[in-house]
């Protein structure tokens, strides 16, 4: 009679855990209509329509929030319109979902480069090549991307205004 609470307690915390499983989809389910819009923002992205590559790739993810093709996408088309700080906000995303997508960490490694954080795009490459064991396809990629460098203009914009003095004084100097 005493443990007859406990049993009932028992039983139903049981009868509640089990239930809640089997109502789930595993992650790597994910939805076809969004494959499906994912592939045709791809097309869209490669044919050079970035505004119907934008809006079908945000509908893949409307439609399945676990796409993470879908953000990896989207953050190349930000970075093709010369946005890079909102695709690597994408490809955190994306890594979010999956930590060790090498496809994710390299495409962010050179929207980093893009805005000329150089040593965060390291970073990245010091993790492509943990992850890869062996020389990899992405991590030669993303080690001629910093090579290269981030574009003029960024490397202009970080280093400050030109202070030009009056006639006949000499600049300030920089601490």
């Amino acid at each position: 009679m005493r443990l007859s609470p406990i049993a009932v307690a028992l039983s139903f915390a049981l009868a509640t855990v089990s239930s809640v499983g089997h109502s789930q989809k595993p992650d790597d389910q994910i939805n076809p209509r969004s494959l499906a819009l994912l592939q045709q923002g791809e097309a869209a992205r490669k044919a050079g329509n970035l505004v119907g590559a934008n809006d079908l790739l945000e509908s893949a993810l409307a439609v399945d929030p676990r796409n993470r093709g879908a953000f990896v996408a989207l953050g190349r088309v930000a970075q093709a319109q010369e946005l890079p700080g909102k695709a690597i906000r994408f490809y955190r995303e994306a890594l979010a979902l999956e930590p060790n997508d090498l496809a994710a960490l390299t495409a962010q490694g050179e929207a980093l480069v893009q805005k000329g954080a150089v040593d965060r795009a390291k970073a990245n490459l010091a993790r492509i090549r943990t992850l890869c064991k062996a020389e990899c396809s992405q991590a030669t990629e993303l080690a001629a991307v910093i090579a290269k460098g981030p574009p003029p203009a960024v490397v202009t914009a970080q280093a400050g205004p030109t202070v030009v003095p009056p006639k006949g004084q000499e600049p300030p100097v920089k601490p």
